[in-house]
């Protein structure tokens, strides 16, 4: 019996040493330590190459904007605000008011990024964004509209991500739309005696709302294999990713691609889209609908 007890903390510290040797090899040799998982059809976290993270949308927990969202995929966790001002709207588009994208990547979600002005990443990030939010239509612009030529709302958009795992721009789209369907603004006229625009204190609608985009990423390891939703781990790794983008009714939006590796035909664009529809129709289908 003593013979068996003693063996226990005994097999605990081999496990321990494993799993340090492990860790250890991944860190100085992580392109060979990922080809190897690939080599038996499976990934370091133990999920299939066409396999999803779990997500969670929660809204309403920023109580001093005017929208907010929490969305959580996997270990990336990124939190939307949207804080509203009024402005004149440009002279060549007197009735369009403005959408304003941001992410902000800090050291504090991830030893990758630095304290100092916005990374390179995030501006990207923030540029496919804008790119995305406004040719999706998500908040028509023209429904920003106070008084034509004289006031206008300027939403912006602030996404901040706290725990950085990977695919943050999949997780930020969805943060972002969601806050601005969570988005309320007081009711607002403009007093052409005053020359200002009034604004409710008590009175505040919700915005008109278009599509609803959301972005599936795929990595491209090795040229043939297709990482669905890749880690913060595997992303380096990458020849390149492609972002699907479809709207609330599957309808394909956009495709992007990011880096400059070669996707590999036709095929592989082909595979991505029909996962991405695959995903939605599974999982998403209804992801602002339950927020």
């Amino acid at each position: 019996m003593a013979a068996a007890v003693s063996a226990t903390p005994s097999g605990s510290n081999s496990a321990e040493q494993d799993a340090l040797k492990a860790l250890t090899f991944q860190r100085l040799h992580p392109r060979t330590y990922l080809e190897r998982f690939v080599a038996e059809n499976v990934r370091p976290d133990g999920r299939d190459f066409g396999e999803w993270r779990d997500i969670s949308v929660n809204v309403g927990s920023i109580s001093t904007a005017d929208g907010s969202a929490l969305v959580r995929l996997g270990s990336t966790t990124v939190v939307c605000g949207v804080k509203a001002e009024i402005a004149e709207p440009e002279l060549d588009r007197p009735k369009e008011g403005f959408l304003v994208p941001n992410l902000d990547l800090p050291a504090i979600c991830s030893p990758k990024f630095k304290p100092g002005p916005p990374t390179d990443e995030a501006q990207v990030l923030s540029d496919r964004l804008n790119e995305v939010l406004v040719s999706s239509g998500v908040v028509p612009t023209s429904s920003l509209c106070i008084e034509p030529g004289k006031a206008v709302w300027v939403l912006y958009v602030d996404a901040t991500c706290i725990n950085y795992d990977g695919n943050a721009f999949d997780a930020t789209l969805l943060a972002m739309v969601a806050a601005l369907k969570n988005t309320k603004l007081p009711k607002a006229r403009y007093d052409e005696v005053r020359q200002k625009t009034v604004c409710s204190r008590k009175n505040r609608e919700p915005l008109q709302i278009g599509r609803l985009p959301t972005s599936y990423s795929f990595g491209i390891f090795d040229g043939t294999h297709l990482l669905a939703d890749p880690t913060s781990f595997e992303e380096p790794l990458l020849d390149t990713t492609v972002s699907v983008v479809v709207d609330e009714n599957g309808g394909l939006t956009s495709v992007m691609q990011l880096g400059l590796g070669i996707v590999g035909g036709d095929d592989v664009l082909s595979k991505c889209i029909d996962a991405s529809h695959d995903c939605w129709q599974k999982g998403r289908r209804d992801v602002y609908g339950a927020s």
